[in-house]
């Protein structure tokens, strides 16, 4: 490891790191625009500058200069501190000066620099150039006058997300970034150029002129939107959630957000349920909590109860429910509402066993049955780096683009049973086999043949677990591990017909198979389930109360409570407390601590913010394989959930990206 002497004090860095690395390792703040760890390096802001010996007598960009032994670098001389004053007397030439309209202004990479770095005046007289604003869709905001040419963006779309849908025109002063043809950004990672960009030129379309800063409360909190429970922080201002934006976690989502994570809060205050309703004479009719209770305490159900659990429910919603069941008699509980039924005897072979971060040193992957683009945008950045570092991957289901390369094997999940020779000699020789089996292999039977590839292949080995489940709902680990199953899926519920059927948030269900059953909703939109219900208890939002979520992996962690929940809207453990009451049973808890308590008590993972251990892969069971043509669960990536579908944003995203749809707009 070289050694070399920042500002005088001598430090060791790891070999390869650059000057700018090891200035940070020596606490220095190296101001940088264009340089970003995950992205490749630039060297065009010219920010970074630092004075290093030997070498030529001028400052030199410490993104790009590697860290040698016996180097002396200088960050605070005066030839350094002259020389980013004229990289930002540059910068600055043509940059306009509207701080005060910019929604980036308050956490604007170019305001802080330029007030720490920056000469305090400018020697340029000239006329300012300006940049037509570009077309980048619903989702982003662009006014290219404030760009820098940082190139951010540019090296995100190629790199990270893997589609060339973003670059440079002309030369010089010239130089434009836009899309190709002025083209929407279609991908489903689009909006995370909104973050990079370090100054107002890449905004957030939805969130324009809505708030500054300072205004906002910040809540740590999950994404409910798929099952990889990426880390983000809700921004709320008063009782209203205005952003969504990612947290850093190398472990879950490195910095990165989905754009359907990010843009369905909007969809929060629209379609909202904020009052009990009651059916009478076949139609819903606005009620009072004591009425609805009234009414519910009526019903004598004995032990005829099921509870259903939607997508987007924590463990706490659940197992309040479970409780409520167990204590009428009743041990009908399901998650799959759209009628998965495979065998959760042992949770090892239904989770994604190889961890999100671990895929990424896989180097033979199979995808069994899912667009993982549509499914789990996230995963599919951690295989591009696989796929970088020399993995082959293959896959099994309908055609689709995984931006990296891919071979093809058939739509059937019969296929998986009779692999081409040589795909069997690559899984054969990998160090490092994995296969991720989706949603649309696991309703043809693909977990039996999963099971038996990884047998055949020898998946599981010394430090390497390559057996891998690729769930979509963010609830459904959660409800595994609390037995949200019945051995034949949603199908047993429908054969009890049991005379009260309770949907925490279930839209995803046939309701016209319970015909014969009352159905009591608990949840926040008047979706799917709510047409269906004969009684609705209007429930909280995943930002309006805390929770816990299990991830696809096992990996358990804890959304805080943001806002409170609209009307007379109420969270859901306390609705199922009352209906307790109403039943005439006892649950056993009394406060949202209790239950909580109760819960780690029962599934002690629960209680531990970090990967559950599910134990041994199972042996695939003897004589079942799968069979059929593969259907992938995610007809619309935008529009999956409840609070998707009632956000305005995510609709017109559908519309525009996914259907071609124009949408006009009035003329200002």
């Amino acid at each position: 490891m070289p050694k070399v002497k920042v500002d005088g004090v001598e430090i060791e860095v790891p070999a390869g790191a650059t000057v700018l690395q090891a200035c940070e390792l020596a606490g220095k703040e190296i101001p940088r625009f264009c340089y970003h760890e995950r992205l490749s390096i630039a060297g065009n802001c010219r920010m970074c500058l630092v004075e290093v010996k030997p070498g030529p007598p001028k400052p030199q960009a410490s993104c790009a200069l590697p860290a040698n032994e016996g180097q002396e670098i200088r960050t605070d001389s005066e030839m350094v501190k002259k020389a980013r004053e004229g990289v930002m007397e540059f910068l600055l030439i043509n940059h306009p000066l509207d701080c005060p309209i910019c929604d980036q202004g308050g956490e604007c990479d170019l305001q802080d620099q330029s007030m720490a770095y920056g000469r305090g005046g400018s020697r340029y007289h000239e006329a300012k150039r300006a940049v037509t604003e570009k077309n980048m869709g619903p989702l982003i905001k662009t006014v290219m006058t404030r760009c820098i040419h940082c190139t951010r963006c540019v090296r995100f779309s190629e790199e990270i997300a893997g589609v060339d849908e973003i670059g440079a025109l002309y030369r010089g002063e010239s130089t434009q970034i836009t899309t190709y043809l002025e083209q929407a950004a279609k991908h489903e990672l689009s909006a995370n150029v909104i973050d990079l960009c370090p100054v107002g030129a890449l905004t957030s379309r939805p969130y324009a002129f809505e708030a500054r800063p300072w205004e906002l409360k910040k809540t740590l909190s999950i994404d409910v939107s798929d099952a990889l429970g990426a880390n983000t922080r809700i921004d709320s201002r008063g009782r209203e959630v205005l952003r969504v934006v990612p947290r850093t976690n190398d472990d879950v989502n490195e910095e990165w957000l989905a754009d359907r994570a990010r843009f369905l809060v909007d969809g929060l205050v629209h379609r909202r349920l904020d009052r009990p309703w009651l059916r009478h004479e076949g139609k819903l009719q606005a009620a009072s909590w004591g009425e609805v209770l009234s009414a519910l305490a009526k019903i004598n159900p004995g032990s005829s109860v099921a509870v259903i659990a939607g997508d987007l429910v924590d463990c706490e919603t659940m197992f309040a429910a479970k409780k409520l069941a167990s204590a009428l008699g009743s041990g009908l509980l399901e998650g799959r509402q759209t009628g998965l039924a495979y065998d959760t005897s042992n949770l090892a072979a239904v989770a994604f066993n190889t961890t999100l971060a671990g895929i990424e040193e896989a180097d033979a992957v199979l995808i069994y049955g899912s667009q993982i683009r549509d499914e789990a945008p996230l995963l599919n950045v951690r295989l591009r780096k696989a796929v970088k570092r020399g993995a082959k991957v293959f896959i099994i289901g309908p055609s689709w683009d995984p931006t990296y390369a891919a071979t093809h094997l058939g739509d059937d999940a019969s296929v998986i049973d009779n692999l081409p020779e040589d795909v069997a000699a690559v899984f054969a020789a990998a160090a490092k086999p994995a296969i991720i089996i989706g949603g649309g292999a696991l309703a043809k039977g693909g977990l039996a043949s999963g099971l038996a590839f990884s047998a055949r292949f020898n998946l599981v080995r010394e430090g390497w677990s390559g057996f891998n489940v690729l769930h979509f709902a963010a609830a459904r680990m959660g409800g595994l591990m609390l037995g949200y199953a019945q051995k034949g899926g949603i199908g047993d519920i429908v054969a009890a017909q049991p005379k009260v059927v309770i949907s925490l948030g279930a839209d995803e269900v046939d309701w016209t198979k319970f015909a014969n059953s009352m159905i009591v909703h608990i949840g926040h939109h008047g979706d799917k389930a709510a047409h269906a219900a004969d009684v609705i208890l209007p429930g909280a939002a995943f930002t309006e109360k805390d929770g816990t979520y299990v991830n696809t992996e096992g990996r358990v962690q804890y959304a805080e409570k943001a806002v409170f929940a609209p009307g007379e809207a109420r969270e859901d453990w306390s609705i199922l407390r009352a209906l307790a009451d109403a039943f005439g049973v006892s649950v056993g808890f009394d406060s949202f601590e209790e239950l909580r308590a109760a819960m780690v008590a029962e599934v002690p993972a629960l209680g531990v913010e970090a990967l559950a251990h599910y134990g041994d892969l199972p042996a695939a069971p003897e004589g079942q394989r799968a069979s059929g043509v593969i259907a992938y669960p995610v007809k619309d990536r935008f529009l999956t959930n409840a609070i998707g579908r009632a956000s305005p944003t995510l609709q017109r995203c559908s519309a525009e990206l996914i259907h071609g749809e124009i949408q006009a707009e009035a003329a200002e």
